[in-house]
């Protein structure tokens, strides 16, 4: 928990509207995550690429698996913020979530390999373009032909409250649906493709966390369930699926200034991180695709 609080605490006080029209902020984000992943002895990949006016970089972490050739389990966020927001939420709460989950895995054997992902460029006016950080490293995994049983994308993971009424994409969801009423649980988004990965997620999250777990399917070009990294794994064939609090549908200070560190709920963080977590050790990510 104090790990999570402290990488949000760097990210938004000290590198808010780290956007790349805001060059000085982004670049010095991605400078302090990769010291920080560094700091944690784990071998960081920069990746980096031009957007055709600033370069800018991936930060991936690899860790290899017992098994030669086995699928990779991808857990990816973004860095950036819109213009103007400290991006506490959105997405300061899923990055942290990465650097974290990467700091257990250190020292564990897994079957499969693992990688660790930070993407730059996720936000305005970059999203569903080439520059997407996302885009570029899903599309460097397809040229190299390397399988994928998974890629989760950790997309504002921070914010719940039981008092708060629940928003959903589509009418009379809640009520044919059954899905919850209020605001305090974590929500997995996925195509139809994604059935399956889908699936074995809620499973593995629910029997790991005393969080309740919401989880959807449906044509992926339907928003809002294409917005965030996860899409661009879809673009390449990859099965993908988004850890999500709903953002909008939940978060009031989404893309606002007020998304500051204090309207986080750091509990439901925490429970967030260890379902993901045991995700990567179920059953269901040992098995081949």
């Amino acid at each position: 928990m104090d790990y999570l609080r402290t990488v949000i605490e760097q990210l938004t006080h000290r590198f808010p509207s780290r956007n790349g029209r805001n060059p000085s902020a982004l670049l010095g984000a991605a400078d302090f995550l990769e010291s920080q992943l560094l700091s944690l002895g784990l071998n960081v990949e920069s990746m980096p690429y031009s957007d055709g006016t600033l370069g800018v970089r991936n930060l991936i972490v690899h860790h290899p698996g017992t098994l030669a050739g086995s699928p990779h389990i991808v857990v990816g966020a973004h860095y950036d913020t819109v213009l103007g927001t400290p991006g506490a939420d959105d997405n300061a709460s899923g990055v942290a979530g990465v650097v974290e989950l990467a700091r257990r895995f250190v020292d564990r054997l897994t079957r499969h390999a693992l990688s660790f992902a930070l993407f730059p460029h996720e936000e305005p006016p970059y999203f569903l373009s080439s520059a997407m950080g996302s885009r570029q490293y899903a599309s460097a995994l397809a040229r190299r032909d390397v399988p994928v049983r998974m890629m989760l994308s950790l997309e504002m993971i921070g914010y719940a409250r039981a008092e708060m009424s629940q928003h959903y994409p589509f009418p009379l969801m809640r009520a044919l649906g059954g899905y919850p009423r209020h605001g305090d649980f974590v929500g997995i988004v996925g195509n139809l493709r994604s059935r399956r990965t889908v699936r074995s997620l809620r499973r593995a999250m629910q029997a790991a966390s005393p969080i309740r777990v919401a989880s959807l399917c449906a044509p992926g070009f339907l928003p809002p369930l294409f917005l965030s990294d996860h899409s661009s794994f879809w673009k390449f064939g990859f099965p993908a699926a988004m850890v999500t609090d709903t953002a909008f549908l939940r978060n009031p200070h989404y893309h606002m200034p007020t998304d500051t560190i204090d309207t986080l709920n750091f509990d439901f963080l925490g429970h967030v991180v260890d379902a993901v977590e045991a995700c990567i050790l179920s059953p269901d990510a040992e098995k081949e695709v």
